[in-house]
């Protein structure tokens, strides 16, 4: 059969709600507002979403039968820093969180957020930052130690920093600096992996839209601290293959383009199943769903956490092609869209 066959997905919807996530700080770990909004949208389908003590929600949706359960993970915790400590001058030294070149963050507005949940900006610089005064400001080493971050407030000492209820261990986001354009093009921070969470509500909308019930039992895992290496370590017992929708990266002998669904054969973590990664490419070939088959060299999953976590499982990774991963991303609503499309064929037939 062929239920998956020219679904009519609702692309406004997938773009309306990836904005509305890209507008939530969710560094890892940092993830309570942006899971709270999740589950409100989730609930007015009428679905329902538990977390795990770690945070990860998971949403199941019963299937046809019963004798298989299906994973399907997407990351909502995105790159950001916290603070290390406070320089006598009153600005920050920060700590990344994820991994990302300093280069990347250079010059990048950013919000602290203290835990009384007070709010602060400020903006990224080396510690000299202007070719007026400094000779060395060009050729300086972007690296953690050369970084600071200024605040938008007057201080000028580190106590006029810690009056401000600023701590060590304090979160720091970066802006995401989000544009939708007319023809499509979405570029922001953060689209690893948001433009993916987008694409499984999309899935989620459709599904209830159109009164369709998938094949198998399927379990929808939204995680929080992928991006720091563990984020599905944990996964529900039941689930015997986990297909990860992550960003596809783009770039070098890579063959993917911003509007395709990037298959990942392999990744610094190894082959993915093979059974699992052909269904894709044979399924995206039969809808006619513009998709590319490549190696990522320097890349980890969620798959790949719950395979280093003990899990038995099959695995497999795909998404939409991301250009420039962890810098100034950017995709394009094509994507998305081809993205949900697969996920359908993938869990609507056996």
């Amino acid at each position: 059969m062929s239920t998956a066959l020219k679904p009519k997905l609702d692309r406004e919807y997938m773009t309306r709600q990836l904005s509305h996530l890209l507008s939530i700080p969710s560094p890892s770990g940092y993830c309570m507002a942006i899971m709270d909004e999740l589950r409100k949208e989730v609930e007015s389908m009428g679905y329902t979403m538990e977390q795990t003590p770690k945070g990860t929600g998971i949403i199941t949706i019963p299937g046809e039968r019963t004798d298989k359960v299906i994973g399907v993970s997407a990351h909502v915790d995105t790159l950001g820093a916290m603070v290390r400590s406070i320089k006598s001058n009153g600005m920050i030294r920060f700590t990344p969180v994820g991994g990302y070149a300093m280069g990347t963050v250079e010059g990048e507005y950013c919000v602290i957020h203290t835990r009384d949940g007070r709010k602060y900006e400020g903006t990224v610089l080396t510690t000299k930052p202007s070719v007026h005064v400094y000779s060395e400001a060009r050729d300086m080493k972007r690296e953690e130690q050369n970084m600071e971050i200024r605040i938008d407030e007057s201080v000028a000492s580190k106590e006029d920093t810690l009056k401000l209820g600023i701590s060590v261990g304090d979160f720091i986001s970066w802006d995401p600096r989000t544009r939708v354009l007319p023809n499509g093009w979405i570029k922001s921070r953060h689209l690893d992996d948001k433009a993916s969470v987008a694409a499984l509500l999309g899935f989620l909308e459709w599904l209830k839209r159109e009164g369709k019930t998938p094949m198998y039992t399927v379990k929808l895992l939204i995680s929080t601290y992928e991006e720091v290496g563990h984020g599905c370590a944990y996964i529900p017992s039941d689930i015997t293959e986990l297909l990860a929708l992550d960003m596809g990266a783009l770039g070098d002998d890579l063959s993917a383009t911003e509007k395709d669904v990037s298959i990942c054969a392999k990744d610094s973590s190894g082959p993915y199943d093979y059974e699992m990664t052909t269904r894709l490419i044979e399924l995206a070939k039969r809808e006619g769903i513009p998709h590319a088959v490549d190696i990522y060299p320097y890349y980890g999953s969620d798959a790949s956490a719950a395979l280093r976590g003990g899990s038995n499982i099959r695995a497999a990774l795909m998404g939409p092609g991301v250009h420039a991963s962890h810098g100034m991303e950017r995709t394009h609503e094509e994507a998305v869209v081809n993205t949900a499309a697969l996920l359908i064929a993938y869990v609507m037939e056996d």
